[in-house]
C-alpha cells in the first residue's frame, strides 16, 4: 500500500497495488504542472485508489487532443493527482506526492523533444520524441 498527499496534508490518496503504468513527461503542460523539468506520473487503476480531502480540478487538452483533469489541493495548491482521458478508468498520481525513495524508475519517458538540454537521459525502459504512440526512439 502506497500514500500520496500533499503538501498540507489536506488531501491524500491510498493506493493498493503497483502501478500499471508510470511515465515520466518532458511536455511543456507537464514542466508547467509539476514547476520542475518534467512531471512522473504513476497510473493506477480508479479501483486501486481512495481519495480523501477536497480538490479543486483544472481541465485542459493534452497533446493527444484529449482532456486532462488536473486536480489539487485548494489550501497548499499541490498537484496530487489527475485524470487523462487518454487513460480511462486511470488515476495518475504525481510521484512527487508519494514521496518514496524506493518508486520504480518510469517505464516510458515521452516527450523528449521539449526535454531541457541540461536534463539527462532518464532510466526508462522506453523513450519516445513524441508521445508514445508508434515506436520508441532508439
Amino acid at each position: 500500500m502506497a500514500t500520496a498527499r500533499c503538501s498540507c496534508g489536506s488531501v491524500t490518496l491510498t493506493l493498493t497495488g503497483p502501478p500499471a503504468l508510470v511515465v515520466a513527461c518532458h511536455c511543456t503542460d507537464c514542466q508547467r504542472r509539476s514547476g520542475s523539468p518534467y512531471g512522473v506520473g504513476a497510473y493506477y487503476p480508479e479501483a486501486a485508489a481512495t481519495i480523501t480531502g477536497e480538490t479543486r480540478e483544472y481541465t485542459r487538452p493534452g497533446a493527444s487532443g484529449r482532456m486532462v483533469r488536473n486536480h489539487f489541493c485548494p489550501v497548499c495548491g499541490t498537484s496530487v493527482f489527475w485524470y487523462a482521458d487518454r487513460l480511462p478508468g486511470h488515476v495518475a498520481v504525481a510521484v512527487g506526492a508519494l514521496a518514496d525513495p524506493s518508486f520504480p524508475p518510469p517505464d516510458r519517458s515521452v516527450f523528449e523533444e521539449t526535454r531541457l538540454s541540461w536534463v539527462g537521459e532518464l532510466r526508462a525502459r522506453a523513450h519516445f520524441r513524441h508521445g508514445s504512440d508508434g515506436a520508441p526512439q532508439s
